[in-house]
């Protein structure tokens, strides 16, 4: 599975502060997860603040043989975008201030109309998508019969990123608790929990010369939260998603956009229930880009805290990437070290990914 959009040159921004709740944890230095994407020809905008890890993390892509762009402009602002018109924009949310660098209305529209939760719920309906019981509201102030909701289910604001906004309630004093958290006029949702153990994050890339499936990989789930991801999966259920994405795609979408879906055992054939569309880069697209450069049949992909806060100071000799084996860890979020966490990708057979997972767990 090649790279989508690799044989165009490209600009890089991907810094989230424009589309992400201000208590992220360093969420100005997660725009280094692009550079493993990159190609030498692209160019590549980075936060100032990752200047001082770039030889460290060019020396270590430089080992386990990736090719990055050194094309490196230290500034994440928007305005440089309008400078290399010529080059094709990979960003990783296209909104209000995206468009103003680079105008593409029908991208912007598609993806501020699906990013709403409560927006998926009424498309899904409209396509006749199967989803989990949900119930839509304009704001808090519009809730009554908690009593009868659909226990336990998920409290969302129906516009988040990276998990914020979203409680898992049990009871309607538990929904009333967490109500306490929105202010009046916030968007919700109230959505049952579906009895599944396995979910699954479909990527697609759209362009103008159409839509393609791009990989499925599952979640790794800690209890209720999200901790990373697998590849590959046994599942493959395209086609309950396809007629969102074929509708997204009509209506302007562009670059990586996802599905969680959920995988809902019963005696005959599993169901698959969409669960939210993600109409942007995720997590998984990150190591599952790096994966697709080294050409990677199995992997892991997990953020992890470390009290380092350089990465000159995590030692990887004897578990980093080794690219004659192809088992090993790659070093993906690479900029949050200077916030305590790191994202990484480790190959190898399950047994193997165990393995290096642990003795890394020792090192940081």
């Amino acid at each position: 599975m090649n790279l989508p959009g690799a044989d165009v040159r490209h600009i890089f921004n991907h810094d989230i502060a424009s589309c992400t709740h201000p208590d992220v944890v360093g969420n100005y230095l997660y725009s280094g997860r692009a550079l493993g994407l990159s190609s030498p020809a692209d160019i590549v905008q980075l936060h100032p603040f990752l200047k001082k890890e770039w030889s460290s993390i060019s020396q270590h892509y430089r080992r386990i043989g990736l090719s990055h762009s050194e094309n490196i402009i230290w500034d994440i602002s928007f305005d440089v975008l309008k400078k290399y018109q010529d080059l094709d924009a990979s960003l990783f949310y296209f909104g209000e201030k995206e468009n103003q660098a680079r105008r593409d209305h029908a991208w912007m529209k598609v993806v501020d109309y699906i990013n709403s939760k409560n927006n998926f719920v009424a498309l899904a309906s409209h396509l006749r998508i199967a989803i989990p019981k949900t119930l839509c509201f304009r704001g808090k102030e519009w809730f009554a019969g908690i009593e009868l909701f659909p226990y336990p289910c998920y409290l969302k604001a129906a516009i988040s990123v990276a998990g914020m906004g979203i409680f898992r309630c049990e009871t309607s004093q538990s929904v009333i608790k967490a109500l306490a958290y929105f202010n009046e006029g916030v968007p919700l949702q109230v959505q049952a929990e579906v009895d599944a153990k396995i979910f699954l994050n479909m990527q697609y890339y759209s362009d103008d010369k159409g839509l393609m499936r791009w990989l499925v990989t599952e979640q790794v789930l800690d209890g209720y939260s999200h901790k990373g991801n697998r590849y590959p999966s046994g599942h493959q259920p395209w086609w309950v998603v396809e007629p969102m994405a074929e509708w997204l795609h009509s209506k302007g979408m562009k670059g990586i956009f996802a599905f969680d879906v959920a995988i809902i055992e019963t005696q005959d054939e599993p169901e698959y229930m969409p669960i939210e569309c993600n109409p942007r880069y995720n997590g998984a697209s990150y190591p599952s880009g790096i994966a697709c450069k080294l050409g990677l049949k199995s992997w892991l992909a997990k953020e992890c805290h470390t009290r380092h806060e350089r990465l000159d100071d995590i030692n990887l000799e004897g578990i980093e990437y080794d690219s004659m084996t192809k088992i090993g860890i790659v070093i993906v979020n690479w900029g949050t070290v200077l916030a305590g966490k790191l994202g990484v990708l480790i190959a190898g057979t399950q047994r193997q990914q165990a393995g290096l997972e642990a003795e890394l767990l020792t090192r940081l």
